[in-house]
């Protein structure tokens, strides 16, 4: 007998003998067990109908039980959330602004309005509670993470330089908000609000700026390290710290109910908070420096890290701040250690902006009723906060940049990006209603005023950038006639090990040209909501490789790296605007030759034809093929300059290259392989499709005869049919984006044998 067949018997052997053992136990027990206990098994369902209506009760009551309803609501947040974000990203807009609308619209102004049957069983009033205490839970994660964004080290560096940028786009909004609060005090706020709570609240919510939100804006718009993101950031964070200060004093001022009860209060803050820099940082400084990679950060590490988060948090929270300062505190005080920073980062931010955010702005929307603005009364003085908020922050920013020297088109810039509102207003404004100090129709006033003027930053800078478009035009023209003599090649790529192999290839085809050659290497990371803190890393990862190859061939290369939302058309923006010579791409993973690949490509496919076909969904969806065809296409329809798109099959070097000639319009392609044989010493073949009814047939041929006549390396092969035998021996394929789109929809089968390929336009 076997091994395996003996574990089999073995098996058998033991579930029978303890099966009969169970069963005994069972049946003895049954003749213990009390009346009321029989009674009940007399009552279980005799047959399927019984079962199924005992099963359905037992479901709706597991349903509406406060962890079924929790999880409900979850689901539901998180899906609306997620698709509201997607849809405001096609929109140009940041995430936050879908997610602020998702909350508004599964609250009672929308969701409450329109089917208040759904929106009372999803949300029923003893549940709310749960949501608030996980949302603010995600908020201590989340400022913890914001405050570990903020440099001081970076900040204190450009104090000099933005400190009257940050303060005055702080004062001066400040200012208005609390004379707006004087003349609105008497109609809308609360009759037990003290005046000066109420206009110190109106006033920080006024001067707050969205310091997240706006680094991705500068992300996105790859400014990071140009001057005016540098500027902007800097002030965005001198004057977060600022407010959110500004804020501690202003909560301790309204739970004390006067400057003078707020003493201690105050007192005892500044106590805390100099403990947090005196004491704790340098502690902290010292572990930073100790425990900077994920092998030597163990749990032990992050459980001190979390429990000095939450007693910073309870100290704030117990001292009359809140505890969302303590969180911020905790954060700015963690070890400057950028590698540090971000391994603690990572632990957090992904569960508090994936889960826990998403909760708080459905708990911001839950409290935001549209509805109470229920005259024009109600609606200008919405429409005058707008105002006010803006010209305040806008204004403020601007004029104190125009002072120090910037620019007016950078301080346009600024103003607007300091306008910038998002996630932080919210918070602040939620801290008001919860002390009762913001009144609902007033809290539903600043909730608008939050999307108005974090919806215009992106509008605004696109009309900014629109204005000065014709002098930077004639800038750029300059810059680009200055450079005449030079080929300047845009070489974007996706994987860092695929930048080293477009190099390669960028270089064999262009080093031997008449013009220097001069190569871009860009790498963009696409996403919405890159952290600051992790772009260096990204960016070092991505050009180690390529920046390898290029000391390997000893030719000078730039790099650049940018964040983006919409990469194809990112792309196409820089070439246009910087007037490179030729744009060369890479096609992912469409037609690869790597197992990865092909293993991904085939699932692709086979997902594809089993679940999609028969509902005639677009192939571009799921068919790599269809992908590497339409990226072509708006590569090529959207560059002002030539482009190759670059399929690698293994790709070392073009030594044995092959051509496919389908018309006069292919014969461009002869000037790339003259140019590439001068640096590989290679030998091409060239394959000519045209018939004999082909226009320009005769100019084919006779520049076909010239180019062999002249190229010794060259051989014109007789015309024939594509086949995948025809590419054996060739390990690189010239074709232009005609006839590539003819071979891959009506010879696919020929293109399962082809080497690494470069598709190219004109």
């Amino acid at each position: 007998m076997s091994k395996g067949t003996k574990s089999i018997a073995f098996y058998l052997l033991m579930i029978l003998i303890f099966g009969s053992l169970m069963y005994l136990v069972a049946k003895e027990g049954e003749s213990q067990q009390l009346e009321s206990a029989i009674t009940s098994a007399y009552d279980a369902p005799r047959n399927l109908q019984e079962g199924f209506s005992l099963f359905s009760t037992l479901l709706v009551h597991h349903i509406e039980t406060p962890i079924g309803i929790l999880l409900l609501q979850i689901i539901t947040i998180l899906l609306t959330c997620r698709l509201f974000g997607w849809l405001f990203l096609k929109l140009g807009q940041p995430t936050v602004i879908g997610e602020i609308v998702a909350g508004i619209v599964l609250g009672p102004s929308i969701l409450g309005h329109l089917l208040p049957d759904v929106s009372n069983f999803l949300f029923p009033l003893d549940s709310l509670a749960n949501i608030n205490i996980l949302s603010q839970f995600g908020l201590i994660l989340f400022m913890f993470a914001i405050g570990m964004e903020l440099d001081i080290t970076e900040v204190r560096k450009k104090l000099k330089e933005t400190i009257l940028i940050s303060h005055t786009s702080t004062i001066t909004p400040f200012f208005f908000g609390m004379l707006t609060a004087y003349y609105v005090y008497g109609s809308y706020a609360n009759k037990d609000t003290p005046f000066l709570s109420f206009a110190l609240f109106i006033g920080i919510a006024m001067s707050i700026t969205a310091f997240p939100v706006l680094a991705r804006i500068i992300q996105e718009k790859g400014l990071t390290k140009t001057h005016l993101g540098t500027i902007s950031l800097a002030s965005a964070a001198n004057g977060d710290i600022t407010a959110w200060c500004l804020l501690a004093v202003v909560v301790a001022i309204a739970q004390a109910g006067t400057m003078l009860s707020a003493i201690y209060n105050i007192g005892f803050s500044i106590i805390y908070i100099a403990f947090m820099f005196f004491a704790v940082r340098p502690f902290l400084r010292m572990v930073g420096h100790i425990y900077h990679n994920k092998e030597v950060i163990d749990k032990g590490l992050v459980a001190f890290m979390f429990l000095l988060l939450i007693i910073s948090s309870y100290l704030t929270e117990i001292l009359g701040l809140h505890a969302l300062f303590g969180a911020f505190i905790a954060g700015v005080v963690m070890p400057s250690n950028i590698k540090f920073r971000k391994i603690m980062t990572e632990k957090v931010e992904d569960v508090s902006l994936a889960l826990f955010l998403p909760l708080f702005f459905v708990s911001t929307g839950l409290r935001t009723e549209i509805g109470l603005l229920n005259s024009p009364d109600l609606w200008r003085m919405c429409g005058i906060f707008i105002l006010v908020a803006i010209a305040g922050k806008f204004g403020g920013a601007f004029f104190s940049a125009r002072f120090v020297g910037e620019s007016t088109k950078d301080s346009l810039y600024i103003g607007a990006l300091m306008n910038t509102r998002g996630l932080m207003e919210l918070v602040v404004l939620t801290i008001g209603y919860e002390m009762k100090i913001l009144p609902p129709p007033i809290f539903v006033m600043l909730v608008l005023m939050t999307l108005v003027t974090t919806f215009m930053t992106t509008p605004l800078i696109s009309f900014i950038k629109f204005c000065y478009k014709t002098r930077d035009k004639i800038i750029e023209h300059k810059h680009v006639e200055a450079v005449a003599g030079i080929f300047k090649v845009l070489l974007s790529f996706g994987r860092a090990s695929n930048g080293q192999i477009m190099l390669d290839v960028a270089h064999q085809m262009f080093s031997h040209g008449k013009n220097k050659l001069e190569i871009t290497a860009l790498h963009l990371t696409v996403g919405s909501d890159i952290n600051p803190l992790h772009t260096d890393n990204f960016e070092e990862v991505s050009f180690g490789p390529i920046l390898y190859g290029a000391q390997k061939l000893g030719i000078p290369i730039q790099t650049r790296y940018e964040v983006s939302t919409n990469a194809s058309q990112d792309i196409c923006d820089i070439v246009n605007n910087e007037g490179y010579d030729f744009l060369l791409v890479g096609a992912g993973i469409s037609m690869s030759d790597l197992p990865t690949d092909i293993d991904a490509n085939r699932y692709r496919t086979s997902f594809y034809n089993r679940f999609f076909k028969r509902f005639k969904a677009p192939e571009s969806w799921f068919y790599p093929g269809a992908l590497l065809k339409d990226k072509t296409k708006m590569f090529i329809e959207q560059s002002d300059c030539p482009v190759g798109v670059f399929i690698n099959r293994g790709f070392v070097k073009a030594t044995n290259i092959i051509i496919i000639i389908n018309s006069a319009d292919d014969l461009f392609l002869l000037d790339y392989a003259r140019t590439l044989l001068k640096t590989t010493h290679g030998s091409v073949n060239i394959v000519n499709q045209a018939s004999s009814t082909t226009p320009g047939i005769e100019t084919i041929n006779q520049k076909l005869n010239e180019f062999t006549e002249t190229i010794k390396q060259a051989t014109l092969l007789p015309n024939k049919d594509l086949t995948p035998e025809i590419f054996n021996g060739h390990n690189f394929m010239l074709v232009s984006y005609a006839t590539w789109n003819d071979i891959s929809e009506h010879r696919k089968k020929a293109l399962q044998k082809m080497p690494s390929t470069l598709i190219l336009s004109k």
